[in-house]
């Protein structure tokens, strides 16, 4: 059992904690008198700061019949403490001054943490720590959050992800915490405690007192200013946690007996699909997480090479995604998962299936442990670690306060990112382990609908069980395909070269580097991250790739068979750290490549032949076609708030069409239909790049010229160069001023009791001083938007307001799921609350209207962390033509310059609700529960409102706004 060192760091020192070479951030590791255990973070370079405070204690503490507790109370201790009694007003702070704030509940620990711009940190800091010192939990608090925690609930209730974990949890022993239901509901913590006599409220009270203390508890702050000064504030503000000496939580014992082992449990998902999820308990990797077995049998399990067993099933026409890996493990027990997504015929073959897999644990028990794969990952991860790229530090908060109460000291930043000891006889004893003698299949299909006895208590997910024996399986291993399974071959990714070019130029925005009538290169030297690393994006502009529903969906099966052909090939390079990604973009195919810059040419190399080479396998074809049929058909199943927000679009952009027609599209097109499509697809192309990091200005070039002799001037080309009218551009629907539409649709999958609404303002095109307002309005409206339509009025856990981008054209959306009001009533409060804002805006003083404007320019001005932080902006740029690489400096000067009249006057304009300017869509989508409402909600809209009965119809009806890429 691995314990956490207590020994005290010297001052300053942090020769202790193992970081990676090319981190400049300074480490300090300390105890309070209350022995709360911390990790200081010095970072002088960063805009934000950030801290996180991990809790020893988790839902499988909560007591019996009071499932969520915990859960809950993470929700509870946002509220307000002692000091800082007004409700929520923690999450306002944050809010107006840049950050956000968030937590969770895993199975033995709690999370809290937060972000802020640098000068508000020590308030905000003092703000976090005291929930952990006196927070209140008031009784008027605790039936809302309840209901806060139902909603949650509710929108996971048609999630496989979270139906299976809970069958998976329910197949075990029920008196280990492992079997619980550990998210909470309405039933759990509200109606069964109150049945039982049971105050929920006294409850939670009691739980925060017997587990919430100092001495099981790890906290990262990660701040600008020196360590010194970081660790005085640390000492003052959480010394007052109390320190009551209980001891971590432990559950000793294995959840599955023989009962849950050997068997084949098959379920019935909501989405369409079929999946088999093959799990085995094993020693947790935790006790040797340097010689990391899992890690090292999840990659070859996993492999997706030639000769590995994903390749096997790939060839067979049975099996579209493979993942090996420990999953859902506690310092107590583990699981090793292989969870294999099938095609409708490896659905028929899951015997088989399951022969080939138990055949390669052979393969793999036979070879032994080999040094050089180890080696190879132990390089992998070696890179990886010393050349990171830096995250945002919130990310990197969690992170390690979630490390450190499971490594000592010296790994905390490390992890178990690290493996750095070969020990043959560790990972044997867990390959030993992936035995049939242990093991638990579950398999989901659709095709089990009526064919189950039983069903999941939580989720109601029909289930039937059924015992296997390990010589049932060794008869499906006799029986499988003869095919042959190898070890993979040496990675040739791995990168060697870690040098950064000397790069003459230092170019602060990109630089339009090399034209001709077949592309344009945008180049962007690295002169602030100094990692090895390159990021390259090329957009292939295809004007016929969505001129029509069915071209759409040939595109994207282009696409999809580019990513299934070079798939065994470049899995060793994202293995490397070279990542690289195929998709489809507004006006054609995209190909991002991300990574190490030593074999990144190789890569893209390849993936130019793969284009120019391009053939239609039949076999692969028809997998790839029921891939993405399934694909569509589970639109339905999207949450509502997503069915909403695409109903939007459909409103919106000119270029998209609905996915029930690109459904009806596909289910008539055949192999042949993309071999004649793609030559005609490519017959006229024009290649958008951006090159940028750790690479020559030459080097660049040669790339893209590369590209060109290969698919534009080799003596039969592919490609040829677009007309000059061929270029697309994408417009928008422009709504008519003054006008407000309403659009009201069914949900798309009837057993969702759920409803949506999302309310957009449209309000201007592309404009700095425009933008710098609306960017202003969301700052100042945002946190009174939570706090009135999720804390206050409880209308659903999904609440928020964002700024929305279409191609250009700027609005906001108010974005609400609820499972307790219908979209009428949700769009009548979202009216109230711009009723509200009226008054906040009306009567904000000059001081607080001034501290708005600066959290927002410091939020602007916040620092990219690395390299495709930065690639994104200006690729964004690029991609919509505005070409304003200096935007961020632009919009700033917009806001120094803006006057709080100005923004009452914007406000007026725009937003109020009988603003002159204004242009407001509402589209509302009804859940089973509120169906009924949907008639009537209809016939209460005023007759100068417009309601939108075919969205197709309407679009063409409407004006569109000019392009901005011209």
């Amino acid at each position: 059992m691995m314990v956490v060192g207590t020994e005290n760091a010297a001052s300053g020192e942090c020769g202790e904690i193992l970081k990676p070479r090319t981190d400049k951030r300074d480490y300090r590791r300390i105890v309070l008198k209350n022995s709360l255990e911390v990790l200081l973070i010095s970072d002088p370079e960063t805009d934000k700061c950030a801290a996180s405070m991990n809790v020893s204690v988790g839902s499988f503490s909560d007591p019996d019949g009071l499932e969520g507790l915990a859960h809950f109370l993470e929700h509870m201790l946002f509220y307000a403490s002692e000091k800082y009694p007004e409700e929520d007003s923690y999450s306002k702070y944050i809010t107006e001054h840049g950050g956000s704030t968030n937590a969770y509940t895993s199975t033995e620990h709690t999370n809290y943490h937060f972000d802020i711009n640098t000068d508000s940190f020590d308030e905000a800091l003092d703000r976090f720590a005291q929930f952990f010192i006196q927070p209140l939990m008031s009784t008027d608090a605790t039936m809302r959050e309840i209901k806060a925690v139902d909603s949650e609930h509710q929108k996971n209730l048609l999630s496989d992800s979270w139906r299976m974990g809970q069958l998976q949890k329910h197949l075990s022993r029920e008196d280990h915490p492992y079997h619980k239901f550990n998210t909470g509901n309405m039933d759990t913590l509200h109606v069964r405690p109150q049945a039982n006599g049971v105050d929920t409220r006294s409850e939670l009270i009691k739980f925060y007192d017997e587990h919430y203390s100092a001495n099981i508890m790890h906290l990262v702050v990660y701040g600008k200013e020196n360590l010194d000064k970081t660790q005085g504030l640390v000492e003052e503000l959480f010394q007052g946690i109390r320190n009551t000496n209980q001891g971590i939580p432990r559950f000793p014992g294995q959840p599955c007996t023989l009962d849950h082992l050997q068997v084949l449990v098959k379920a019935v998902p909501i989405m369409q699909g079929h999946e088999l999820s093959v799990s085995w308990p094993v020693t947790p990797s935790i006790y040797h997480y340097e010689e990391a077995p899992c890690r090292y049998l999840g990659d070859l399990i996993g492999h997706e090479g030639e000769g590995s067993l994903f390749h096997a099933l790939k060839i067979l026409g049975w099996a579209t995604g493979l993942y090996a890996g420990e999953a859902d493990w506690s310092m107590e027990y583990s699981f090793f998962n292989v969870s294999i997504d099938l095609t409708d015929a490896g659905h028929e073959h899951m015997q088989d299936i399951l022969g080939l897999l138990f055949k390669h644990i052979k393969v793999l028990q036979q070879s032994g442990v080999s040094q050089w794969i180890f080696d190879e990952l132990s390089a992998i991860c070696e890179a990886e670690f010393h050349y990171q790229a830096k995250i945002d530090p919130i990310s990197y908060a969690v992170d390690i306060s979630s490390n450190m109460t499971i490594y000592p000291t010296k790994h905390w930043l490390v992890g178990s990112s690290l493996p750095s000891k070969f020990n043959p006889a560790i990972v044997q004893k867990v390959l030993d382990e992936l035995s049939p003698n242990n093991v638990r299949v579950f398999w989901e299909s659709n095709k089990f609908e009526g064919q189950t006895d039983k069903v999941e208590p939580w989720y109601n997910t029909a289930y039937s069980l059924e015992k296997i024996t390990k010589f049932t399986i060794q008869e499906w291993v006799q029986s499988a395909p003869d095919v042959n399974l190898l070890l993979p071959t040496s990675n040739v990714f791995i990168p060697t070269d870690f040098s950064l070019k000397d790069l003459k130029d230092k170019d602060i925005f990109p630089v339009l580097l090399r034209k001709t009538s077949y592309s344009r290169l945008w180049y962007k030297p690295d002169t602030k991250f100094f990692k090895p690393k390159a990021y390259v994006k090329m957009d292939f502009n295809c004007p016929l790739a969505v001129s029509s529903p069915d071209a759409a969906v040939l595109s994207d099966i282009f696409v999809w068979l580019l990513v299934d052909y070079l798939n065994e090939y470049a899995y060793y390079a994202q293995t490397a750290g070279l990542d690289y990604g195929l998709s489809l973009s507004d006006n054609g195919f995209e190909l991002s490549l991300a990574g190490f810059n030593h074999k990144l040419r190789i890569l893209l190399e390849a993936v130019i032949q793969k284009i120019a080479n391009f053939e239609v396998k039949p076999d692969r074809f028809s997998v790839i076609k029921e891939t993405v049929t399934k694909a569509y058909q589970n639109n339905k199943f999207q949450q509502p708030y997503e069915q909403a927000t695409n109903y939007c679009s459909l409103v919106l952009q000119n270029q998209i069409w609905p996915w029930t027609e690109e459904l009806d599209a596909l289910s008539h097109l055949e192999a042949e239909d993309l071999a004649k499509f793609v030559p005609i697809l490519l017959s006229r192309t024009f290649v958008e790049c951006y090159i940028a990091g750790n690479v020559e200005k030459e080097e660049a070039e040669s790339m893209v010229k590369h590209i060109e002799d290969v698919l534009f001037t080799n003596p039969k080309p592919i490609c040829r160069p677009l007309y000059p009218s061929q270029f697309l551009t994408n417009r928008v629907t422009e709504l008519v001023t003054g006008k407000t539409y309403f659009y009201h649709q069914e949900g798309s999958n009837s057993s969702d009791e759920n409803s949506a609404l999302v309310h957009y303002i449209q309000v201007h095109q592309d404009e700095f001083s425009m933008n710098s307002k609306l960017q202003l309005f969301e700052l100042i409206a945002k946190q009174a938007t939570f706090h009135q339509l999720r804390t206050i009025e409880q209308l659903g856990y999904i609440t928020s307001l964002s700024l929305s981008n279409e191609s250009g054209v700027y609005g906001v959306q108010f974005i609400i799921q609820s499972s307790d009001k219908g979209p009428g009533h949700i769009d009548s409060r979202v009216e109230s609350l711009l009723k509200d804002l009226e008054s906040k805006f009306y009567n904000m003083s000059d001081e607080e209207f001034k501290s708005n404007v600066t959290t927002l320019i410091d939020m602007k001005l916040e620092k990219d962390k690395n390299l495709d932080e930065e690639s994104w902006f200006y690729w964004a740029e690029i991609q919509a033509g505005t070409f304003k690489f200096n935007r961020i400096d632009a919009e700033v000067a917009a806001l120094r310059e803006l006057k709080k009249d100005e923004m009452i006057d914007f406000f007026d304009e725009y937003i109020r609700i009988d603003a002159p300017n204004k242009k407001s869509l509402s589209i509302c989508v009804y859940g089973n529960q509120h169906l009924k409402e949907m008639a009537n909600d209809k016939d209460k809209i005023p007759s100068t409102s417009i309601e939108i009965e075919d969205i197709v119809c309407f679009r063409k009806s409407q004006p569109l706004y000019g392009s901005l890429k011209l």
